[in-house]
């Protein structure tokens, strides 16, 4: 989990945090905290406070209360010490379009291991075809791999990724997700922000969901995706006739191209299901657990979230 215990070291901990613009509150009382070698998954709807948390993290804007520190340091807009092992890329790369991509990363390279380290990187990315080439005639998705690159290039400590995935087709995706993880295991800590849900779902440990300024919800990646009871796939000889059949019984499905899916809601739903569908005589071909993935259970507990806020 998340929150420290014994045994763990938090390599980042957020306490309190609040920020406003204006007379907006954009983030209320934030907090967790990261392990070190874990990767964390930060979720939200658009405006929930995702890259205003990783800003005020790297020291990019003031708060207006809590702390932050980064392997026991404290960070603020006038105290950056702690950031000189932390690598990040928010929101877009800054690119100088007549600089080769080499030499953006020489830029960002410390000088110990400095060639060794970018080739790694670029290697690891797939860049070498164009690292000696201008950045003005880069792709999107080329500025994206550069972009995390410069994250990457000294091995930090912690690394923050605002949207990494942006513009990436799918082999640097799994480019991306093989680093992520091998950095990882090697202790590195990374925190995450993605509306890509498929693909945080692969590669995190644990997730905050953020809604409305609030971490609504923190555990690991595993029991989020499984949250809200189990999923089924049921095949029927009738599918027509079964949709019929369990709406008498005040069962509820969607029916797809691919079967039947059942929500089970209460401890007695598929056996009412099942029993319902025997009683009609209608032929069950197969009957399929589905793993819930982490955009469903995500959107679900959005949805909840915002119609507790709107009986308050």
């Amino acid at each position: 989990m998340m929150k420290e215990e014994v045994g763990t070291t938090a390599i980042l901990t957020v306490q309190d945090l609040n920020k406003s613009f204006g007379g907006h509150q954009v983030l209320h009382g934030v907090d967790f905290a990261l392990e070190e070698g874990h990767v964390v998954g930060l979720v939200g709807p658009n405006g929930a406070g995702k890259s205003t948390i990783m800003k005020a993290v790297l020291g990019l804007i003031p708060t207006d209360g809590g702390t932050i520190t980064i392997g026991e340091k404290p960070v603020s807009i006038t105290s950056h010490q702690a950031l000189k092992d932390v690598g990040a890329l928010i929101e877009y790369p800054g690119i100088y379009p007549f600089l080769t991509g080499r030499q953006h990363l020489e830029l960002y390279a410390a000088k110990h291991n400095r060639a060794q380290n970018i080739t790694s990187i670029v290697e690891a990315l797939g860049m070498t075809k164009y690292i000696n080439v201008s950045a003005k005639s880069y792709s999107l998705g080329m500025k994206q791999k550069l972009g995390i690159a410069q994250a990457l290039v000294d091995h930090p400590k912690l690394v923050i990724l605002d949207e990494p995935m942006n513009g990436l087709d799918p082999q640097a995706v799994k480019d991306l997700r093989d680093i992520i993880r091998k950095r990882a295991a090697d202790g590195t800590s990374f925190l995450i922000s993605s509306h890509i849900l498929s693909e945080l779902e692969k590669v995190a440990d644990d997730v905050l969901v953020l809604n409305h300024g609030h971490i609504v919800q923190e555990s690991s990646m595993a029991a989020l995706a499984d949250a809200g009871g189990a999923v089924y796939r049921i095949v029927t000889a009738d599918d027509e006739a079964a949709v019929a059949a369990l709406a008498v019984a005040d069962v509820t499905v969607s029916r797809t191209p691919a079967g039947l899916i059942l929500r089970e809601t209460g401890p007695d739903v598929l056996n009412a299901a099942l029993a319902a569908l025997v009683g009609r005589s209608i032929q069950i071909k197969s009957i399929e657990h589905v793993h819930r993935d982490l955009e469903t259970s995500f959107l679900d507990m959005v949805a909840g979230d915002g119609k507790e806020a709107s009986q308050k």
